[in-house]
C-alpha cells in the first residue's frame, strides 16, 4: 500500500509532526506534536483526454521527465478550482496546443502504488493545427496500426488506448474503470 509520509512539519504551527493512528481514526495519519492538528494525505488526480481525428489520436512526446522522449495522452495534473473536465481542457490545451470538444469520461484509473487516480475524456479535435507548450517536444496523430507501444510512457495511457480501440471496432465506447500496478 502506497504511504507518502511527507509530512515533516505541521502546516498550522510549524511543529513535528508523527505518524500515529488518532484515537478517532483507523490509521496513522501525520499529528501534529505541539497543536494535535492531523494532516491527510490524499491521492493526486491526474486529468486528460483521448483527442481522435476519425481513425487517429493524438499524443504528445514527452520534453519533461519522469518519461521525457517517451509518447504520452495530454494529461497532467488537476489544479485546485478546476473540474476534472476543465483540468482536462487546460492540459490538452497547454501539452499539445489542440482544440477540442469533450466527449465524454472514458477511463477511471487507480494507480495505488503511486498515490494517483488518472481521468481521461474521450475528445474530438476541432482542427489538426497543434501548438504543443514547453513540456511537449511535438505532437502527432497515429492510427491504431502506427503507435509507437514500445514509447508509451505510463501504463494508463495504454491501458486508455487499448480500451479505446476496442471500443472502437465495436462501434459503441463505454466507461470503464481499472486498478494498474
Amino acid at each position: 500500500m502506497f504511504q507518502a509520509r511527507s509530512y515533516k512539519h505541521c502546516k498550522a504551527c510549524g511543529a513535528e509532526v508523527t505518524y500515529r493512528i488518532p484515537a478517532d481514526d483507523n490509521r496513522e495519519r501525520a499529528t501534529c506534536s505541539s497543536c494535535q492538528a492531523v494532516h491527510y494525505e490524499n491521492p493526486l488526480n491526474v486529468v486528460g483526454t483521448l483527442p481522435t481525428w476519425d481513425d487517429q489520436v493524438l499524443l504528445c512526446r514527452r520534453n519533461i521527465e519522469p518519461r521525457r522522449g517517451l509518447w504520452t495522452l495530454p494529461a497532467g495534473f488537476m489544479e485546485l478550482g478546476e473540474t476534472t473536465a476543465e483540468g482536462a481542457l487546460r492540459e490538452t490545451d497547454e501539452e499539445a496546443g489542440a482544440r477540442i470538444e469533450l466527449q465524454g469520461l472514458f477511463t477511471l484509473l487507480n494507480v495505488v502504488r503511486v498515490g494517483q487516480v488518472h481521468f481521461f475524456y474521450r475528445a474530438r479535435l476541432l482542427d489538426t493545427d497543434f501548438a504543443p507548450g514547453p513540456e511537449t517536444i511535438e505532437a502527432r496523430l497515429f492510427t491504431e496500426a502506427g503507435l509507437p507501444w514500445d514509447e508509451l510512457a505510463f501504463h494508463t495511457v495504454r491501458e486508455t488506448l487499448q480500451r479505446y480501440f476496442d471500443d472502437r471496432r465495436r462501434g459503441q465506447f463505454g466507461f470503464h474503470m481499472a486498478d494498474i500496478d
